[in-house]
């Protein structure tokens, strides 16, 4: 076969490869919103804490980087895909786990209980939507966890309520929340 007919054939056989390559990229992103569907559902229905959700996030935002380093380099390997995969496949289980286990996001009750689950509602709609990446909503569920720990303390401080100036303080940090919210999905960052 001369050079012309082996050329041929190679880029036959490399034409034929680009779509399994694209169809196993197609796979991972796909994968990837499923599973960022699965967060927001479990948001939305408060199957998942703030903190469940700030862990997931942190993991999915790293698994994220880990790909793109990965494509720095070229395209996917198989054995870079089979990586990823894996890692898709532990990051389903926690996503499992924490849907299922006893913790649960307290349903609304009062005005604090109320716009928190109305914040949560809109991180929710975020990652949905793609507007939120994985590390804004870690963020974010970071600081929500952080808010719903500090309102423990305090009620567990002064028998079970909030004093009107405790209250005041939860809903300065609830609006700073709100506004970080607003720009992360606002921003020019998307999943």
């Amino acid at each position: 076969m001369n050079w012309t007919g082996r050329l041929t054939v190679v880029a036959l056989f490399g034409a034929l490869a680009l779509p399994a390559c694209a169809q196993s990229n197609q796979e991972i992103n796909a994968r990837k919103e499923n599973q960022q569907d699965r967060i927001a559902q479990g948001v939305q229905s408060g199957q998942l804490t703030a903190g469940e959700t700030a862990n997931l996030e942190r993991k999915e935002a790293a698994l994220n980087q880990e790909e793109r380093d990965m494509k720095k380099v070229g395209p996917l390997t198989p054995a870079e895909r089979a990586t990823i995969n894996q890692q898709q496949n532990v990051l389903s289980k926690d996503i499992y786990q924490d849907k299922h286990n006893a913790a649960v996001q307290p349903p609304a009750k009062g005005e604090i209980n109320q716009r928190k689950e109305n914040q949560q509602d809109r991180i929710a709609q975020g990652i949905r939507s793609g507007q939120l990446t994985a590390g804004e909503t870690a963020r974010l569920e970071s600081r929500e966890a952080s808010i719903n720990r500090q309102e423990a303390r305090m009620k567990a401080a002064n028998g079970g309520s909030l004093t009107s100036g405790e209250r005041a303080k939860i809903n300065r940090e609830q609006n700073q929340t709100s506004r970080a919210i607003y720009r992360d999905k606002h921003n020019a960052r998307h999943q």
